[in-house]
Order: structure tokens, then C-alpha cells, then sequence
């Protein structure tokens, strides 16, 4: 199990700066509903029902393109089309 820090400071009322091991954000609102701002993942809204144990959180703003795996599946597509026909090219013809 790996090492954890949290830390959470009021700066006001319904305004709290949460700091972590690896990252940092702001969190605006109460109890019952709220948005945050994280370093990290980006911003939510949060909203919940009282006494029930409903609630709902969802991401806003703008998602982030995950490049890094969409890179490495094309590029892994075109190296296998690359083997492919390079190696229809390179087979010696026998014949009979």
C-alpha cells in the first residue's frame, strides 16, 4: 500500500483548498451540491439529495484527447500493414 497526504484548508465559508500528493485544487459550495477545480482531473459539479443517499457528480469543461493511446493503435495498424505487404514482396517465387 503506497503512501497518502491530504490536506484540506478553509479559506471561506463553502471555499476549501485541497492540496494532495500529486495534486491541488479549489472546492466552492456545501454539503448538498458544489463544484470543484482539480489540478488533476479537471472540473465537476456535484449535487446530492439529503437523507437519501442520492447523488451525482459529472465532469464539465473540456475533455482531454487521449492521444497517447489513439497514437499507439495507429501506429501498431500501420506496422502490421507495413509487414504485411512488405512480406508478400520479399517471399521467393518457386516454380515448378
Amino acid at each position: 500500500m503506497g503512501l497518502r497526504f491530504r490536506k484540506s484548508i478553509t479559506i471561506a465559508p463553502g471555499v476549501k483548498l485541497n492540496i494532495g500528493k500529486e495534486s491541488a485544487g479549489i472546492s466552492i459550495g456545501g454539503k448538498f451540491a458544489g463544484i470543484s477545480f482539480n489540478s488533476k482531473s479537471g472540473a465537476r459539479v456535484r449535487v446530492s439529495a439529503p437523507g437519501t443517499g442520492l447523488s451525482y457528480s459529472t465532469k464539465i469543461g473540456k475533455k482531454k484527447k487521449d492521444t497517447k493511446k489513439k497514437d499507439a493503435k495507429n501506429n501498431d495498424t500501420k506496422s502490421k500493414t507495413t509487414k504485411s505487404k512488405s512480406a508478400k514482396n520479399t517471399e521467393p517465387k518457386i516454380s515448378s
